[in-house]
């Protein structure tokens, strides 16, 4: 019955990060407004947004004391070849961590939002087909 539709990711400069995105992450513009780019990703439903602000805004929050979390994260298929891929192209990136069942780097866009990449493996719950068992589509 509802699936996420959008994700709207501020930035400070529009056309620095509109050029960022689509080379990095590989994003097609769908459309442009006053303030804002919308763009598809690669693989999925879900959109992506980029949205215009005046300063810088937080796109995480904070667990337990300086824990903190991205609101979303992007998902691959091959976290080795993405993570390299970033490295060859001058993005800063953490070292992949494993997390038994998901392995996952960290990097940040122009404006400082932190993002994840994640790689879920085979036959975990997050699994996307594992998902799609509960969602009654495999």
């Amino acid at each position: 019955m509802f699936r996420v539709g959008s994700i709207f990711i501020p930035v400070t400069d529009l056309e620095r990060s509109m050029a960022w995105y689509e080379e990095h992450l590989g994003v097609k513009k769908i459309d442009e407004w006053e303030d804002g780019v919308g763009y598809c990703l690669p693989d999925g439903l879900t959109q992506l947004a980029l949205v215009k602000v005046e300063s810088r805004q937080e796109t995480e929050f904070t667990i337990k004391g300086d824990r903190k979390n991205a609101y979303f994260n992007f998902l691959t298929e091959n976290i080795e070849a993405t993570h390299e891929g970033f490295r060859r192209h001058g993005v800063t990136v953490t070292a992949i961590e494993d997390f038994g069942g998901m392995k996952a780097f960290d990097f940040n866009d122009p404006d400082g939002n932190p993002f994840s990449i994640v790689d879920e493996v085979t036959g975990t719950p997050f699994h996307s087909e594992e998902v799609r068992k509960l969602q009654g589509k495999s």
